[in-house]
């Protein structure tokens, strides 16, 4: 039955994939990259690639500019993609983008921290990690303002109310904050792939264990130092 509806909920999608898949730089390709002895080399061996007409009316070439044209690209067709899914597939695009949103929304918190202007801050978010909403939270003129904002205007709302309040904020390490949220959305991504069975279950359970696992040895690692920091810090007001 399920193979009956495939091809209205996902073989457009599945050729537009593959479509994609085919414009990824060969192993020739990189190795011709790294002969290249200047940016114009680059753009010359690039031209004959899907991103040939990124660059074709760039008079000028820098790192910056070429990194920031790939990765509109990447989010444009990541985008498409997700703008034509059908649940599940939709719900599992938006998990993908959750760990941008969580190092964005962890950057306003820190130029919230540091007095810095939000508003400057939402440049340099990751476009994957944009949300609609995410101007409300230049708002706030605190960390507790910040915090309930994220509540309400954010899909991240469940893992700040399950794991932080609005005091952890102000007093734990940011990276602590990012590695607790990380460790709650990893588990939440994997019972959801898990619910699915099969390949995805199986190549997803383990891509998010390695993660995971990763995750939770540099949240116990940042609990230490934030410990002997705090511990030194205690003793030289002694």
């Amino acid at each position: 039955m399920e193979g009956l509806f495939y091809n209205a909920d996902d073989g457009y999608l599945e050729g537009i994939v593959r479509g994609y898949r085919s414009s990824i730089l060969t192993n020739t390709a990189y190795i011709n990259l790294t002969q290249c002895e200047t940016l114009e080399d680059v753009k010359l061996q690039l031209a004959a690639s899907d991103y040939g007409t990124l660059l074709q009316n760039e008079p000028h070439m820098s790192t910056s500019m070429l990194a920031q044209k790939c990765t509109d690209k990447l989010v444009q067709e990541f985008d498409y993609i997700r703008a034509h899914a059908v649940a599940p597939l939709q719900q599992f695009l938006d998990y993908m983008t959750y760990a941008y949103m969580i190092d964005n929304v962890i950057l306003l918190i820190t130029g919230t921290l540091h007095e810095r202007d939000t508003h400057e801050l939402l440049e340099r978010c990751h476009p994957l990690g944009v949300f609609e909403s995410m101007p409300a939270l230049c708002v706030a003129t605190n960390v507790a303002e910040l915090y309930n904002s994220v509540l309400v205007e954010t899909p991240l709302a469940p893992y700040f109310s399950d794991c932080l309040s609005a005091e952890d904020l102000d007093e734990m390490n940011i990276e602590i904050i990012r590695n607790t949220l990380y460790k709650a959305y990893l588990e939440d991504f994997y019972h959801f792939s898990q619910s699915f069975g099969g390949p995805t279950a199986e190549i997803m359970g383990e891509l998010l264990q390695v993660k995971h696992k990763n995750n939770t040895g540099q949240l116990n690692i940042n609990k230490l130092d934030d410990r002997i920091l705090r511990t030194m810090t205690t003793r030289s007001w002694e």
